[in-house]
């Protein structure tokens, strides 16, 4: 998968998993993207180390993208419990 290809996937991967996880995000595009795209990496990186496979091969697999979007949102979720506790207030659930 080329470059331009891969930042593409990853900032739908960022939206996708904004939209899956709302709440308030200190990141506009870029943080999103940056998500996205290390979300992909980390994805691909433990779907291959459990499942001995390699997930981001073709940028119109279904396994790419469920991979991208799994590890933006567990990416996003520690974004969020990292980025929440360092601001120094509460956080209520």
């Amino acid at each position: 998968m080329g470059i331009i290809a891969f930042i593409i996937l990853g900032l739908l991967a960022g939206i996708i998993a904004k939209q899956l996880l709302p709440g308030s995000d200190p990141g506009g595009i870029i943080v999103t993207t940056l998500i996205g795209i290390a979300g992909a990496l980390v994805g691909g990186f433990l779907a291959g180390a459990i499942f001995d496979a390699d997930p981001l091969d073709d940028f119109f697999d279904i396994s790419t993208w469920l991979t991208a979007i799994a590890g933006a949102v567990l990416l996003l979720w520690l974004y969020r419990l990292f980025a929440g506790s360092r601001s120094g207030g509460r956080r209520t659930t």
